[in-house]
């Protein structure tokens, strides 16, 4: 739900009444994660995906039920054997989905609406609410926002609210979204409850640095991705606004400062990528003793690989051990056979992907690997005491 937060959160200042499909969990090859959601409005408008076209149909009609009728409901979608053309996956896959209404009038509506707004203004908010359990706590929620504090409440055992929130906040500092298993006095006995937990946190950064056409074309599809992306260059007549409009920061300043000042005002994260295409010796390695003891989640530089092997020579000279140089992606990018600038950041970014999902670069075509790898196990945990 909170991947569209923008447009729902215009739907609730308008005062729209509406029904929102959220997905909670996914086994097998299914198209869209935990958190992925379609809303449908009273007067039939649609926005966002739980399928990528599959089963939209059908949620669609779950979605305008629920507006009548006021309940939620937590439905499954997986691939027939015996009935192709039944509403299903066909890529084979199985998805759980939750459709909540939320009326103007609605208990929750209050809790729903200050997450949206959180999620929308680019804040750390966390949103809890039960995907399967007792009707009367259904439709609630509990908010969690980024400084720990949470409002809302499911009004069942008094326990609940803060064991929820106490694990909702955990998954909001790790940025994920998933499901919780918990009893409804909020520990392990008591019926069985599943809670889903979706985190909002603000975009990941990109970092580019060298101010030359390739990060241009960098910085654009950056931006095409999500991240929030800054540019840093030490020469200010080619570090400009003009040459990189869609840069969301641009930073006059020598590479390694830079990021040590980030690093050291706690700016860079286990999210953020550095793309080092300055391709000058004094910048790139100062730059790069930094960049690979950071706990970052990418660093390339560009090069060819007679830079390369001059580039990690000088680095192993400043006292940068192997595994510190094996996190180097270096030549960056992965082999499309790249030419242009904007080729080249295509092959950079492929790889940025890659590495943040797992993936291997090989093509699909004629490989038996998983087009969506299997995170049903992943996404689900069991809440220990908390007495």
């Amino acid at each position: 739900m909170l991947d569209i937060a923008e447009e729902l959160n215009r739907w609730v200042e308008q005062g729209r009444d509406f029904a929102v499909a959220t997905v909670v969990a996914v086994g097998g090859s299914a198209p869209r994660q935990p958190g992925a959601a379609l809303a449908v409005d009273s007067d039939g408008t649609a926005i966002g995906s739980v399928s990528g076209g599959c089963v939209e149909g059908a949620v669609y009609e779950l979605c305008r039920q629920a507006l009548e009728d006021g309940e939620s409901i937590l439905e499954r979608f997986g691939y027939s054997d015996d009935d192709a053309f039944a509403v299903g996956l066909t890529c084979g896959g199985i998805i759980d989905i939750l459709v909540t209404p939320l009326h103007a009038g609605s208990p929750a509506r209050e809790v729903f609406a200050a997450s949206l707004a959180a999620a929308a203004r680019g804040e750390a908010a966390a949103v809890a609410r039960i995907a399967d359990g007792p009707a009367e706590l259904m439709g609630r929620a509990v908010l969690v926002r980024g400084e720990g504090a949470h409002e809302g409440g499911f009004g069942g055992h008094p326990e609940l609210d803060r064991a929820i929130a106490d694990e909702a906040r955990a998954m909001l500092d790790a940025g994920k979204t998933g499901v919780l298993e918990i009893g409804a006095d909020g520990r392990l006995c008591g019926e069985p409850l599943k809670v889903l937990v979706e985190s909002s946190v603000p975009p990941p950064r990109m970092i580019v640095f060298g101010a030359i056409d390739f990060a241009s074309a960098l910085v654009r599809i950056g931006k095409f991705l999500g991240y929030r992306v800054t540019l840093c260059d030490a020469r200010p007549v080619f570090a400009t606004k003009n040459r990189f409009p869609e840069a969301d920061e641009i930073v006059v300043g020598w590479p390694h400062r830079y990021l040590e000042e980030q690093s050291s005002a706690g700016a860079v994260d286990g999210r953020t990528v550095l793309c080092v295409l300055t391709h000058d010796a004094k910048f790139d390695v100062p730059l790069l003793e930094l960049a690979l003891r950071l706990p970052v989640a990418y660093v390339g530089a560009m090069g060819s690989r007679r830079t390369h092997e001059d580039r990690n020579k000088r680095l192993r000279e400043v006292g940068v051990s192997e595994l510190e140089l094996a996190r180097l992606r270096s030549p960056i990018g992965l082999d499309l056979g790249a030419r242009s600038p904007e080729e080249t950041a295509l092959s950079i970014a492929a790889e940025i992907v890659a590495n943040r999902r797992g993936g291997t670069g090989a093509a699909l075509t004629g490989a038996h690997i998983p087009i969506h790898p299997d995170t049903s196990n992943t996404v689900i945990s069991r809440i220990g005491s908390v007495a």
